[in-house]
This record gives C-alpha cells, structure tokens and sequence, in this order.
C-alpha cells in the first residue's frame, strides 16, 4: 500500500471518528457562526469576502507550493470537513479527496456546492474555471444563495455583500481584463497548462500551445513527442510574444520551454493555481498576475510582432 494511499484511509478514518465523538456541532463554528469549508482558497477567499461576519470559513489547501492535483489530506483536514456546514468542492476531478472525506462524515443539512456540477462540467474537462471571469460570477451567484438557505435571516446583508464584492472589489480586475482585450486580442501566446486557459480566452488571446499539451502537463499525463517539438519550435521561432506557466507545476517539458523562452528573450509570466502569496484575496492575487501579463505583453509588442495560428481544440 502506497503512503498516497494510506494517508487517505488515515484521514476517512479521522472523519469517520470526529462523526462518531460527536464533533459536528449544529453551528459547525465559532460564535455560532456556520463553518464553511473549501477545499482551495481560491474559493476561499470568494467565500469570506461574501460571508463577511456571517459565516467562518476555512480553507484545505493554502501553501502556494502545494500542488492541489496531487495533494493528499491529512487527519486535520478530515476533522474540519467534518464540522462543515457548508462545503465547496471545485471538482471536475480536481479535488476528489474532498468528496471522499465529505461522504465518510455525512452531517444532516449540510450543503455542498460543486462548482463542476454548479457549471454542468465533468471530469476530463478543464477543472480550473476559477480562471474564467464569467463561470467566478456564477459561483458567487451560488456561494450567496447558499448562505442565504444557511441563514435565512442575512439575506439582505449577503446581497449587500455580493453587489460590493462584484462591483468594488473586483474593479481593478475587469478594468485591466478590458484593456488587455482592448490593446492585446489576438496576440499569440504560449503557456504550460489548462490553468491558463480560461483567462487566455477572456481576454481574447490567440493561445498558440496545444491544447493536448497544456492538457498533460496538467494532468500529469506524458506529453507526446509532436507537441513537444510544436511547443520548442513555437518559442525558438518566436510564433509567441509571451509564455506563461504555472510555477507550482514545472515538470522537465515545461522547464526546458522556460529555458528556451529565456534565450530568446521572450517574456514570461508565472502564474499559480492558488493564493500568492497566501495572505492575499482572490483579487489582489488576480490583478497582480493581469498586471504582470499587461507589462510582459507590453514589453514584447516593442519586439514582436502579432502572430497568427490555430486556435487550440479543446
């Protein structure tokens, strides 16, 4: 038995224990304030701007080194999911842990908001839509209708909470995906993986990489030998003004591209799958990136030209 998976056993044993003391509270928190648990404070953060003092929300996953689509819970992790009142799984095959610790502490009421299912997605689909601007304002639209069936009596309060959440707080971050699309649409660029996507098509940028080897490397998966030489060829040749990739997941494939858009002087940008640093909110962390993806497009449109391809399939 490997140590991945006994570590797993260990947590569903956690969970089932914690249900079995009794430490599941009718609150689930502090104050008799709902806890609410996500697995990714990516949507974390989301949660607790838009819960305010109304809820207690905790996130699973919060060191920006960790790589969630290998992460393995630990016991703790078991005992605070099995306290949730509330629970947020990003699933599409992203964070199946959570489920499974979930179903081992079953609580009575209970709510569990899938973003997968929310957006009708499922596995082998691209999990990171916290990366879309249009599928975020559809979770939050669901995060305030849950708190609303937690607490019937905030309802006011949490509406309150959403118009600021998406009119100030998010202010910075459409102002700056507009003036991408306004001066950079259709701009080739190359990134590492299916993190990027999302984003990349909101802001209507010609993304270049294939989409099969986004995809892999993503999923950890083997990259094949056609996409490896279309990605080495697309940055020697300079077919991309920018490369981006995803620092908590550079395998050999993605370092050997890095490399190579560093000899060529191709700007790069780094991007992470969650909070960085992990004292920042989902939006100072996304406008700090789309500030660093205006200054990288930027700098290469003094050198490079616009240019054309294919659009990824995917």
């Amino acid at each position: 038995m490997t140590g991945a998976r006994m570590r797993l056993l260990g947590a569903l044993a956690a969970a089932s224990a914690a249900l079995a003391l009794g430490g599941c509270d009718s609150s689930g928190g502090s104050g008799g304030r709902p806890l609410v648990v996500a697995g990714e404070n990516f949507w974390g953060s989301v949660a607790a701007q838009l819960g305010g003092d109304r809820v207690r929300v905790e996130s699973i996953i919060t060191n920006p080194q960790t790589d969630p689509h290998s992460y393995q819970p630990s016991t703790e992790d078991a005992r605070t999911l099995a306290e949730a009142k509330m629970a947020i799984v990003n699933g599409i095959g992203y964070d199946e842990w959570e489920s499974r610790l979930l179903s081992a502490s079953p609580l009575s009421g209970r709510i569990v908001l899938n973003v997968g299912r929310l957006l009708g997605l499922g596995g082998g689909e691209n999990p990171h839509q916290w990366y879309s601007p249009e599928h975020l304002d559809r979770v939050v639209d669901q995060i305030v209708a849950d708190y609303d069936r937690l607490d019937p009596s905030a309802g006011a309060y949490f509406a309150q909470r959403k118009r600021i959440f998406l009119s100030k707080d998010l202010a910075e971050y459409d102002s700056l995906r507009a003036q991408i699309r306004r001066r950079y649409a259709g701009v080739a660029v190359g990134y590492s993986e299916s993190i990027f996507t999302p984003l990349g098509e909101d802001l209507h940028l010609k993304l270049l990489t294939p989409y099969s080897f986004a995809k892999a490397i993503a999923e950890g998966t083997d990259v094949s030998a056609k996409d490896k030489r279309t990605v080495d060829r697309q940055a020697e040749e300079h077919k991309i003004a920018v490369w981006v990739f995803n620092s908590q997941n550079v395998t050999p494939d993605v370092q050997r591209v890095n490399e190579i858009a560093r000899a060529e002087h191709i700007p790069i940008l780094t991007v992470t799958e969650t909070l960085s640093p992990a004292s920042a909110n989902f939006q100072q962390w996304q406008t700090a990136q789309l500030r660093r993806l205006l200054a990288a497009l930027s700098s290469a449109a003094i050198s490079q030209p616009r240019n054309s391809g294919a659009p990824p399939k995917g």
